[in-house]
């Protein structure tokens, strides 16, 4: 097959660029239905949704955040994580405590047990994905990187001719 379609791409470039594009596209579909598929196992371990697991996240990269803050950073509804924080909080996970500097602010944190979760997500994840790319052969894993890079960057691209960490793109 990868001969059929270096010789059509030869002879139409057009129609090669769209075959490679449309390999990707089934690629990363492949790659979201298994990032899904674990995400449900992690779902059903820790009894958390990926929204839960996200929150815990964000919030243990970025302690003191507000809900304004996740629905910032997670694209979302303030409405909707503030019912995602809820659950976290009855959960034990999370805890609610006013700001030092603003008593009209609400902080979120993790729990001790919401850094026990968030861990042990965190490093499942990280196990499977190794495990994952140690079947790719070491010498396309860095190409792949660069590509995976550039790809995130042209998809987070917000329009100003700079990606979204504010790096000026060619």
């Amino acid at each position: 097959m990868q001969r059929n379609r270096t010789t059509a791409a030869r002879a139409n470039p057009a129609a090669g660029r769209k075959s490679d594009i449309d390999e990707i596209v089934r690629a990363i579909r492949t790659l979201t239905r298994g990032v899904t598929t674990s995400g449900r196992a992690a779902e059903q371990r820790w009894r958390v949704s990926g929204a839960q697991l996200l929150v815990l996240r964000i919030l243990a990269e970025s302690p003191s955040a507000s809900v304004n803050d996740l629905a910032a950073q997670t694209d979302t509804h303030q409405s909707t994580v503030s019912v995602v924080v809820g659950r976290l909080v009855r959960r034990g996970l999370v805890k609610r405590r006013r700001a030092a500097d603003d008593a009209r602010r609400t902080e979120l944190a993790l729990t001790p047990a919401g850094w026990s979760l968030h861990r042990d997500a965190a490093a499942a994840e990280l196990r499977h994905l190794s495990s994952a790319l140690s079947a790719v052969p070491r010498t396309r894993l860095r190409g792949m990187a660069t590509s995976l890079a550039e790809l995130g960057d042209a998809i987070s691209q917000n329009g100003n001719g700079k990606s979204r960490n504010g790096n000026s793109r060619p």
